[in-house]
């Protein structure tokens, strides 16, 4: 499985405001540090409002913040709301999937690998703020995708 951008843009944005959680951030400012277009920053800011991960303020002096401390969006969370599909292989359409173990194992496999995204959450992503802030200033950080488009 391979995160789309959409999943990887939303946790980018979400680690972006936890690290920086005494102020409102800007999209222009999240889209100039990791080199991704304004437009789909703000697609995912606004799912991500919807979804209750952040709050918007609007105006001259507006942004964004998260809606709950970090250590309370659990990245699991975050990859079910953003991911449409979690089958590891198109088994529905096989003649042999009602007598082959791999569609378990499959899905057995998912759910271990999302068991492990719940037990972490966007603060556990901050391992060094320090070290995160000094290399967001040399913006722009490019070639950090975790995934393909989508």
């Amino acid at each position: 499985m391979r995160f789309t951008r959409y999943t990887d843009y939303s946790l980018r944005v979400l680690i972006h405001l936890a690290l920086h959680d005494e102020r409102l951030c800007k999209i222009g400012e999240i889209s100039r540090i990791y080199g991704v277009s304004h437009n789909h920053l703000m697609k995912v800011a606004n799912a991500l409002a919807h979804d209750g991960f952040i709050e918007t303020v609007r105006g001259r002096s507006g942004g964004m913040r998260l809606a709950r401390p970090a250590d309370q969006i659990s990245v699991g969370e975050v990859v079910r709301r953003t991911e449409e599909g979690f089958e590891l292989a198109e088994c529905s359409g096989c003649s042999l999937s009602p007598a082959c173990g791999l569609t378990g194992v499959l899905a057995k496999g998912m759910q271990a690998m999302m068991n492990v995204f719940d037990t972490y959450s966007v603060a556990d992503l901050l391992t060094d703020r320090d070290a995160m802030r000094r290399l967001m200033a040399r913006q722009p950080l490019l070639g950090i995708g975790l995934g393909e488009e989508g």
